[in-house]
């Protein structure tokens, strides 16, 4: 089946497969190898693929940023968008248009069709479609951002040169497993034997390093083989990166905020020094590339009064990095949580880790399936512990926007609103965000 525009092949590759999550690189594989056969995937260029619970789309984005800043052709794919789907594929950090997507859909689809009885998920299906255009821009470099996991993870089915994980925690329970070994295990996967792997976990679980060890791939870890330093002068902060055939001084900090950006920001720089031979890049290049790498949704401030942030902290791990970044980032006499998740999740952790700086509670409903209903939001926030008075409330809403059209008349503009959660939360933010 052929269509021609963007918006229809998306819809049909939400229902065409049996499952929106269907982990495993046989079907996947094939296709690509078949792409290959007929010419639409050379994939002569470097490959650098980020992994991790939390910090992948950061640290693709310092990646990305700095090989541009260093004048190289850089594709980069991300997942998921927050707003038009073509914030997954950009090159040379411009988002493609439908336009350029069209010609390597019908393309994979050509290469499906010879097999009617593989099909393929929507996240298996754009990938290779994204890949097939990036091949055809004759890149450089590309940087491919993991969608869940790292073993059975479509984007696996693509050998990196430099493979990075970025952190190991708990999330995606039902796919990954429970612990942090089973899922180090998972994250480890897209390793190569005689390749470099990157981790910027700084207690990375015994089964990462057991498994770089077992396949023969040169595992570099922070704080071991590379590391980073701040260095506070009279007028301003700063930091440094030691790694293991570079250091890089005299660092800004970097455009987005928290100080685990220093981490993700170091994993990127050790790839680059494990690169420096067939990709080098200048100081110069390092410090454009930190300024200009920005991420939609994480730790986001929007422009105006009271102040408003965006972040798609969706587990535990990520809401306990935004609830440090909201401590660090001042005073205000009370903070109005706007807050949707997938029933998937682990709503109550979420929650826990952000009890201690929200006073306000708003709790949402999402327009997906997956998404938890208020009165579900509700129960895992009483689960914390928590407790209505004069200084600490709860409400329910229909939508974010309602919450948001509600907080815009009653929000002094001394207090913050912090908007997290899902990405559909945030999306639905973007979308609806009523402005003074």
């Amino acid at each position: 089946m052929v269509f021609d525009n963007l918006k229809d092949w998306l819809t049909h590759l939400e229902t065409v497969h049996k499952t929106a999550i269907d982990l495993g690189l046989t079907r996947v594989g094939e296709m690509k190898a078949r792409l290959q056969q007929v010419g639409a995937l050379k994939l002569n260029y470097l490959i650098l693929t980020v992994g991790g619970t939390n910090g992948k789309g950061s640290t693709c984005a310092y990646l990305e940023q700095m090989l541009l800043a260093a004048g190289y052709q850089v594709g980069c794919h991300t997942s998921p968008h927050v707003l038009d789907f073509t914030e997954r594929a950009r090159f040379n950090g411009v988002d493609a248009t439908p336009e350029q997507l069209l010609p390597h859909f019908r393309t994979v689809e050509s290469a499906r069709v010879q097999s009617p009885e593989i099909s393929l998920t929507y996240y298996e299906f754009t990938l290779l479609a994204i890949m097939c255009w990036f091949d055809a821009q004759q890149p450089d470099a590309v940087v491919l951002e993991v969608g869940l996991g790292g073993r059975l993870d479509a984007t696996n089915v693509f050998d990196s040169e430099v493979a990075i994980v970025t952190s190991v925690d708990i999330d995606h329970v039902g796919f990954l497993g429970d612990t942090r070994e089973v899922i180090g295990f998972e994250k480890a996967g897209i390793f190569r034997a005689g390749k470099t792997a990157i981790c910027a976990d700084p207690n990375p679980p015994q089964s990462l390093i057991d498994y770089a060890q077992t396949i023969g791939a040169d595992l570099k870890l922070i704080h071991r083989d590379f590391r980073y330093q701040m260095v506070q002068d009279d007028q301003r902060k700063q930091w440094r990166f030691i790694g293991e055939h570079s250091t890089r001084n005299s660092l800004a900090m970097p455009a987005m905020r928290g100080d685990y950006q220093l981490s993700n920001a170091s994993a990127a720089l050790a790839a680059l020094d494990a690169l420096r031979e067939r990709l080098p890049v200048m100081q110069q290049a390092v410090r454009t590339g930190l300024s200009n790498a920005v991420v939609r949704g994480r730790f986001q401030i929007l422009p105006g009064q009271p102040m408003t942030i965006l972040d798609v902290a969706h587990n535990p791990h990520a809401a306990r990095a935004l609830a440090k970044n909201i401590h660090q980032i001042g005073y205000a006499p009370y903070t109005h949580a706007v807050f949707g998740a997938m029933a998937d999740k682990d709503i109550v952790g979420v929650m826990s880790a952000m009890r201690g700086v929200v006073d306000h509670w708003h709790l949402c409903a999402l327009p997906s399936l997956r998404a938890a209903s208020v009165a579900q939001l509700h129960a895992c926030l009483l689960q914390t512990g928590f407790v209505a008075d004069a200084e600490h409330s709860v409400q329910t809403h229909d939508s974010v926007q309602q919450a948001l059209l509600q907080l815009s008349t009653q929000v002094p503009a001394s207090d913050r609103i912090v908007i997290f959660g899902s990405f559909v939360t945030v999306e639905q933010a973007l979308l609806g965000m009523p402005r003074a």
